[in-house]
């Protein structure tokens, strides 16, 4: 999830390398940032697109939106088979609805209100390079409570939330348009934005990658930020309503809701709420201090999270799955464990960041490099590599074994995660060792294990 992308991130969903005082990546949006390139934060100079990344950049904004498409359309069908052939595709006319905008354009403009309204606190983001600091208001938290109060309202005055349900693929076409329109936007304002505001990997001078990753790094309009807007607030919360949506189609269609749908509900809304909780800590990740805004992270957040993420409720409102209690108890230990080491983790790792002297790190083993830095060796990290990594991939799982063992479809979330994290793993490693030489040799010889202890 998340996750994400994928993350997309809610907490660091994923971060560069053991603990060091580096930023790190969030969630994100899964396989999109695995064609971003990488260099150094404040590199200025152009950089050069090789035809890989420029042909995925290329195909990425057509077959995504489609993928996207063709999930929920098999998670609605009876059989909700990835492998049948030819694949059972809905017409032309279920993927329009006008109210479908509507809504889009309302949620969007109650979450920038929210944005704007002076609740919580304001942080300040790393120095840019023009040796400034942009600020952030930290109120995700309060829109996600929000948000909750005004679907309660909703649901109380009667308002049929199930009918999301018949909405999920025009909502999931005007979501994809809104992208395309964004990055658009964000494309051609970026040519006016001063050199200090571009994006290092966003420069290539190849319109489609550019496109695709972003030029500008932090756009804009006021003192209201485009990307952090859309990082952890529409999408993300958006994902808490569909997920709700298909929550109550069930209500309808069964006079009640199962075991399973309201487990993958509190799962995932523990989740989202555990992002906008530690909203912060999304300020040093690379989404936000290197990565520009394009189609890559306007996509991503605005309808690969929300859609994508939500195939598990959208799956169980068509093909219910009756747990028993013993099952249901292994499933929530499972999410549990998950959690408690994708949060302690992190914590630690924040923790070390902000201040090594603390009380609570200050006995950790640690290895010095030759930049300055430490990298912790004890703790979490010295368990496995990425801890977080391990608990997002549990977390993953328990969300997906609600909906049994009869289809695979529920289970493309844990797959393409896994993917993800062993791609980034080893592109970490290949950084990390770079960068810290016999440092990190010597860290992986007291670390063996990557992300699973003992296999991997």
């Amino acid at each position: 999830m998340k996750s994400s992308s994928s993350l997309f991130r809610l907490p660091s969903r994923v971060s560069i390398g053991p603990v060091r005082l580096h930023p790190k990546r969030t969630y994100s949006r899964g396989v999109f940032s695995m064609l971003s390139k990488t260099s150094d934060i404040h590199s200025p100079q152009l950089l050069r697109c090789s035809p890989a990344h420029c042909t995925g950049a290329s195909c990425i904004p057509v077959l995504l939106p489609l993928l996207v498409l063709f999930l929920l359309s098999v998670s609605r069908s009876p059989g909700a088979s990835l492998l049948q052939w030819p694949p059972q595709l809905p017409p032309t006319s279920a993927l329009w609805d006008p109210l479908a905008p509507l809504l889009l354009l309302g949620w969007f403009t109650l979450h920038a209100f929210l944005y704007l309204l002076p609740l919580g606190k304001v942080s300040e983001g790393l120095v840019l390079k023009n040796g400034t600091r942009l600020k952030y208001p930290i109120n995700g938290f309060h829109a996600l409570v929000i948000s909750v109060g005004l679907l309660l309202l909703l649901l109380w005055l009667g308002v049929p939330l199930g009918s999301l349900f018949d909405l999920l693929l025009p909502l999931a076409v005007c979501a994809t348009g809104l992208s395309f329109l964004l990055s658009f936007y964000l494309y051609i304002s970026s040519f006016w934005a001063p050199p200090h505001a571009l994006a290092p990997g966003g420069n290539t001078g190849n319109p489609l990658y550019d496109f695709f990753i972003g030029r500008e790094l932090n756009p804009r309009i006021g003192n209201f930020d485009l990307k952090y807007f859309c990082e952890l607030r529409p999408g993300l919360i958006g994902w808490v309503v569909v997920n709700l949506g298909m929550l109550m189609k069930e209500v309808e269609l069964r006079d009640g809701a199962s075991l399973a749908m309201l487990l993958v509900n509190g799962f995932q809304l523990l989740y989202v709420a555990d992002a906008l909780w530690n909203e912060e800590a999304v300020l040093t990740t690379m989404d936000i201090v290197h990565d520009g805004f394009g189609f890559m992270l306007a996509f991503g957040d605005l309808a690969w999270v929300p859609f994508a993420y939500s195939l598990q409720a959208s799956f169980l409102v068509v093909h219910p799955v009756e747990l028993g209690a013993a099952a249901a108890t292994a499933i929530v230990l499972l999410n549990g464990i998950g959690y408690y080491i994708f949060r302690k983790s992190n914590s630690q790792k924040n923790v070390f960041r902000r201040d090594p002297k603390h009380p609570s790190v200050s006995s950790l083993e640690t290895i010095a490099t030759a930049t300055g830095k430490r990298l912790l060796v004890s703790g979490w990290w010295g368990l496995v590599r990425h801890p977080n990594y391990l608990g997002d991939l549990l977390m993953a799982l328990a969300w997906s074994l609600p909906c049994g063992f009869s289809h695979l479809l529920p289970y493309f979330y844990v797959g393409y995660f896994t993917v993800l994290l062993v791609h980034r793993e080893a592109r970490d490693e290949r950084q990390c060792r770079a960068k810290y030489g016999q440092a990190w040799d010597a860290y992986c010889q007291r670390v063996p294990y990557r992300i699973f202890p003992y296999l991997y």
